[in-house]
């Protein structure tokens, strides 16, 4: 097969525009339909081998992200715009992710159950499903593409992994160092290129039995229409509107801290991020004040880095203005940093006066931006947090038992959080939300399973003879 040229693509650093940190080659659709079928190949081999070994190397995998933590995480700091420091939380978070999956390889594969008759015996198996498509955001380059990757090569299964093109050169890092770790040849390989072109190749291959996605609403329905008649198993991680609820009775020096810690943190750009809080009015004005506070002591460029692209500097400056022009009033920051001129720096944000018909109160920003809303009492709080297409995280802060119990059971969330921020998630706990945040399976933790393997129920019949034992 002659393949077509490849397109070479430089790297730039959201927070010194002017600097190339390096270039990538772009695979094209044929190269990655040779992937694929390389893949499928390669299945046959890696399936058959112990989930015991294939733990192991997840473990030596785990050993060499620490072992290359300060590089890594530099790169890809300077390739998508977090801190040094929040990359090398996310470096030694993916690490923790690698071991725990590593240990799914001495786990029970399946359960031996009674039979109703004393000659059969009766139990289930998971197997892999074969190759397994991962699709990736810019986001957490390095521990989503982990907890999508590690449970799928345990169970046995092949992977092709197309990563967002703006983290080329971090996923790049991270494929070659599976290959560091001794993972066989094609049993993961990396596509570099846009969604659009080689996402789409993945998507509609019927070679590829799964596709594990996260990203957008709108190419998760893509993927949703595509894949979905061709009878793949589909695991989406879409969008959030994150609300935050604090009541009167709560630690408001805690709440007002974790609260912008929770909008802010990686500039806003989780999925988890909180985007809403819903303050209860016997404390609006002291928890306002708490909030202005907490957002002055972030220091942009040191603490808090750039956006991540252009596209996404240029989406969070429109959405800001669009508030002030539909009537919420910007209480602090809301402009890009004059004197970081030279990257894609937005100041933290805080809005008032947000109605709930207001684009800031529905869309999702992925930006530093947090809109501030008065409620009477709890149920107000609780009812309008609910009032949302999305339904990935929400927290409350309260010392009441009886509320935050009536929170966990009410909230329309996959995500709930008490006396704590709307983001996080440990590797041993399912993560995914309700609504229009997710579709299909969970991700992480036993739930993992669920999506790459497929349960096989064994019968084996005349195990026991009456009367003797036959040699």
């Amino acid at each position: 097969m002659v393949m077509g040229v490849r397109e070479i693509r430089e790297q730039f650093n959201p927070a010194n525009t002017s600097e190339c940190i390096g270039k990538i080659e772009l695979h094209t659709i044929e190269e990655t339909e040779v992937k694929i079928r390389a893949s499928e190949q390669a299945f046959q081999q890696w399936s058959k081998l112990s989930s015991v070994s294939r733990g192991e190397i997840l473990n030596s995998m785990a050993n060499l992200l620490i072992e290359h933590l300060e590089p890594l995480a530099e790169l890809a700091s300077k390739e998508m715009g977090k801190t040094v420091p929040e990359m090398m939380g996310e470096v030694k978070r993916g690490a923790s992710i690698l071991r725990y999956f590593s240990q799914e390889g001495m786990r029970a594969a399946g359960e031996v159950l009674p039979s109703a008759s004393e000659d059969k015996m009766l139990y289930t198996k998971r197997v892999p499903l074969g190759v397994v498509g991962v699709i990736t955001p810019w986001n957490f380059p390095i521990a989503i593409p982990l907890w999508k990757i590690a449970p799928a090569l345990v169970y046995g299964n092949t992977v092709v992994w197309k990563p967002s093109i703006e983290v080329s050169l971090t996923s790049q890092y991270i494929a070659d160092l599976f290959e560091k770790a001794g993972l066989p040849k094609n049993v993961l390989n990396i596509v570099q290129g846009r969604g659009s072109k080689l996402g789409a190749v993945i998507i509609k291959s019927p070679k590829v039995k799964a596709i594990s996605f996260t990203g957008s609403n709108a190419v998760g329905q893509q993927i949703l229409n595509t894949a979905g008649p061709m009878n793949k198993k589909i695991q989406l991680e879409l969008g959030g509107k994150n609300a935050a609820i604090i009541l009167a009775d709560a630690d408001l020096d805690l709440a007002a801290r974790l609260t912008i810690e929770g909008a802010m943190k990686q500039t806003g750009q989780r999925c988890t991020a909180t985007s809403r809080v819903y303050i209860e009015a016997s404390v609006y004005d002291t928890v306002v004040e708490k909030l202005i506070e907490n957002a002055k002591k972030i220091k942009v460029g040191e603490t808090m880095g750039p956006l991540a692209s252009k596209q996404q500097f240029e989406s969070v400056i429109e959405h800001i203005a669009r508030a002030k022009a539909q009537g919420a009033k910007c209480i602090f920051g809301g402009k890009p940093v004059a004197e970081l001129s030279h990257g894609y720096f937005v100041e933290p944000t805080l809005f008032t006066e947000v109605t709930h018909d207001m684009d800031l109160a529905r869309e999702e920003i992925f930006g530093p931006v947090l809109a501030i809303f008065r409620v009477t009492d709890y149920e107000e709080a609780i009812r309008l947090s609910n009032d949302s297409e999305f339904g990935l995280s929400a927290s409350i802060y309260t010392t009441n038992i009886h509320k935050a119990f009536d929170f966990i059971e009410r909230s329309e969330v996959g995500l709930v959080q008490i006396n704590d921020e709307t983001g996080g998630a440990e590797p041993q706990a399912p993560f995914g939300g309700m609504k229009n945040s997710s579709t299909g399976f969970r991700e992480q933790g036993q739930a993992a399973k669920e999506i790459f393997t497929v349960l096989k129920t064994v019968t084996i019949n005349g195990i026991r003879v009456k009367g003797k034992c036959e040699q």
